[in-house]
């Protein structure tokens, strides 16, 4: 997939850094993980369904200029493949941040950080269920060990503090989150042959849609956004690195090394997520914080590492014994 034209035989810069899956996903996971942060700095100030909506009609707004042009190209392989585009918006999107935001409203940082923790376990799980795709035994191992390191620095390294996390309703909201998100990582490898751009535009406007009815309930109950400094700063933020860039290099790390693959990353939104927190909000370093990050990248490079023995796909694809090592346009 090219996002930049080439002006001579040598890549342009832009181009080079769009075919470095790793880098990518590692960026990903810093977007992701400040907009937990500020997901939660602005609890009681921005509603949950109103940040969602803010976040992909914004999305939608800064694509659209660029994206028209291969939109009027893609259009009829997007008519075609509207129900599979939906269910992607959906899924990627309006219910995985619906979800996430309004479970954040009602759980505790610790128990989110725990669960967020096993994004990549739903990943594989739909991986098998949707298309028989299992893990490889070096996949399994990676994310394990990229889970315990989470474990540790969120307990603190006292693995007696899991027995004493009481779970509410704020956790089955963010379960829920990752659960459909699981979905959309399946899915970007089959999803149809369009522009980025193209895809971006239509899932991201498509889930500002959908949130609509859920903002309008949101008003009728008297849960109305603060507009001041503090939502606007919020808002910019929240449109142009976690949604446009975090979900842009998302879907290429995804498309460059598969899901099972580009799925350990997700254990990194804990990890920087934790380091926001020590150097922004003055919290001190541990030996227990070294250990899990030790932990946490060593299971990232392990299961991000491409099998040698090439499985094939009930699609007739032949990869990794993962879903796609190939790019699409």
């Amino acid at each position: 997939m090219t996002i930049a034209a080439q002006s001579s035989g040598r890549p342009s810069l832009v181009v080079r850094i769009y075919n470095q899956p790793y880098l990518l996903l590692v960026l990903m996971a810093v977007f992701w993980a400040a907009n937990i942060v500020v997901a939660r700095y602005v609890v009681g100030r921005v509603p949950p369904f109103s940040l969602t909506f803010i976040r992909w009609s914004g999305t939608f707004l800064i694509f659209a200029p660029f994206a028209w042009p291969h939109l009027q190209r893609d259009w009829a392989v997007i008519r075609k493949h509207v129900p599979l585009l939906l269910l992607m918006a959906f899924t990627g999107f309006a219910g995985n941040n619906g979800f996430a935001y309004w479970g954040l409203q009602h759980t505790q940082a610790l128990n989110g950080l725990l669960i967020q923790s096993s994004g990549p376990l739903f990943v594989a799980l739909w991986m098998l269920i949707l298309f028989g795709v299992r893990l490889t035994p070096t996949q399994a191992i990676g994310i394990a060990m990229s889970l315990f390191g989470v474990l540790v620095i969120i307990l603190h390294g006292r693995f007696t503090s899991l027995a004493k996390i009481e779970f509410n309703i704020g956790d089955v909201g963010v379960v829920m989150g990752l659960v459909v998100l699981g979905v959309y990582a399946a899915l970007i490898p089959r999803r149809p042959p369009i522009h980025a751009l193209s895809f971006m535009t239509f899932v991201t406007g498509t889930a500002a849609v959908m949130t609509i009815p859920l903002v309008i309930l949101e008003i009728a109950a008297g849960n109305v956004m603060k507009f001041d400094a503090i939502t606007v700063a919020t808002g910019i933020f929240m449109v142009i690195f976690p949604s446009a860039m975090g979900y842009l290099f998302y879907n290429r790390g995804i498309e460059l090394i598969g899901p099972n693959r580009a799925a350990p990353f997700i254990h990194l939104v804990p990890l920087f997520g934790s380091v926001m927190a020590i150097s922004l909000l003055g919290e001190e370093l541990h030996l227990f914080h070294l250990i899990g990050y030790a932990l946490v990248l060593s299971g990232v490079i392990t299961a991000s590492r491409k099998p040698r023995v090439e499985v094939h796909l009930p699609s007739g694809a032949t990869s990794s014994s993962d879903t796609c090592s190939t790019s699409r346009t």
